[in-house]
């Protein structure tokens, strides 16, 4: 049992089962409980109580410990648990019966001892009796079964009561008065020695309290002091917080502005990158329209070659060169007109070459032109977004990127041997 619990079954032991009136008034209560057992040895064992009697033998020489410590001075524990658990069910009255019991139950050896005898008895003896389990046992039993009657008990503190009433009335009036004074005097002495040890624990419990009250003071400042800080950095928190929020929103429609200014940019540079390939594919339909004109040309200049006998004879139709056997005259003449020929329709097909190339310097150049100003507009628009932007655009580039186109080669007619 922890000892709180303890100390309160002392309590409730001492006022509710008025054990604590035992040891007031000098004891007079006790000095009763000895009467009352002496009147029940006289009725229930009176050759035991005339054998006390004759030994001068006082129930206060060996029964004081039995009411002050509940038989927990000299007998064993086993056998004190069964008391208190009767003491606790009957109440003070359970001491007689067992006081009855022990009393019964060594009778034979108290009426063969003396005065000295029997006092070693109660100390010594009586107690090994009952460290067996099974005798302490038996003994509850026997003590249960006494019968010890309220109103004789009752009846017997009247005559104590009567008895010392009468005392006191055959006393000498001064002796008692001295008595009563020498009682006065030390109830007034254990009273002032309560009060002063009262006083000295009032004035500690004081000193004690003022300097808990000034560490709780000194905590409590403390703590004020933390919680203004606490206070201060909120508002710096929030205020924060808030210069934060702004930022997040201007930053939120900087972010938006440039977002759709580079939406704008990409739709621009999509409608560029649209009309590039619309001039591309001109370009390229022109081109092809041109090198189909200048094939049907050279079909036209070598039919009318073949056409001509002189040239017949020298060209066949698969190329090969057939030599004649002609005068140097002759073959000098035709030679010369046919290089006349021949040279008058190499100028024009390198005329129709140069514009033909001429055409192609300026698409190339227009698209530089455009490649710049796609260039220009990426950089701006790389400059202004993120990286998600960047990526996005890199894409588009490369989805859109075309190769320059390559002048065509201009188809020689073969040259005339000689």
């Amino acid at each position: 049992m922890p000892e709180e619990q303890a100390f309160c079954v002392l309590v409730k032991i001492m006022y509710n089962y008025r054990l604590r009136d035992l040891y007031k008034n000098n004891f007079e209560d006790l000095h009763c409980k000895f009467f009352q057992l002496e009147k029940l040895m006289q009725e229930q064992l009176p050759d035991l109580h005339s054998h006390f009697c004759d030994l001068n033998l006082e129930a206060h020489m060996y029964a004081s410990q039995w009411f002050l410590t509940l038989f927990t001075a000299k007998f064993p524990l086993c056998m004190v648990f069964h008391i208190i658990d009767l003491l606790l069910c009957e109440g003070l009255n359970i001491i007689f019966h067992v006081a009855l019991a022990l009393l019964k139950t060594s009778k034979e050896d108290l009426l063969q001892a003396d005065f000295e005898g029997a006092l070693k008895f109660f100390r010594v003896q009586l107690p090994k009796r009952y460290r067996a389990e099974e005798n302490a046992r038996r003994l509850m039993e026997q003590a249960c079964n006494i019968k010890v009657p309220t109103k004789k008990l009752k009846k017997y503190e009247k005559e104590y009561q009567a008895m010392r009433e009468s005392q006191l009335q055959q006393e000498d009036p001064m002796d008692r008065y001295k008595r009563e004074n020498r009682r006065l005097q030390e109830a007034s002495l254990r009273l002032e020695q309560e009060n002063d040890d009262l006083a000295h624990e009032l004035v500690t419990s004081k000193i004690a309290l003022r300097n808990d009250l000034d560490q709780a003071e000194d905590k409590a400042d403390v703590l004020n002091k933390e919680l203004l800080l606490t206070k201060q950095r909120l508002v710096e928190t929030e205020e924060e917080k808030r210069k934060q929020e702004e930022e997040t929103a201007q930053l939120k429609e900087v972010f938006r502005k440039q977002l759709e200014k580079a939406e704008y940019e990409i739709k621009k540079t999509t409608a560029i990158i649209a009309e590039y390939k619309q001039i591309c594919s001109q370009l390229s339909t022109r081109l092809e329209k041109q090198q189909a004109a200048s094939k049907e040309e050279l079909e036209v200049v070598k039919g009318k070659m073949m056409a001509c006998k002189h040239c017949s004879d020298i060209f066949s139709k698969e190329g090969a060169l057939k030599p004649t056997a002609i005068s140097s005259e002759d073959q000098g003449i035709e030679a010369d007109d046919e290089k006349d020929s021949l040279k008058k329709q190499l100028r024009e097909m390198e005329l129709e070459l140069a514009q033909t190339k001429l055409q192609l310097v300026e698409a190339k150049c227009k698209i530089q032109e455009l490649e710049h100003q796609r260039g220009a507009l990426m950089n701006e628009i790389q400059a202004a977004k993120n990286s998600w932007f960047s990526k996005t655009l890199n894409s588009i580039k490369t989805a859109t990127g075309n190769q320059p186109l390559q002048p065509p080669q201009a188809t020689q007619p073969p040259k005339e041997s000689t």
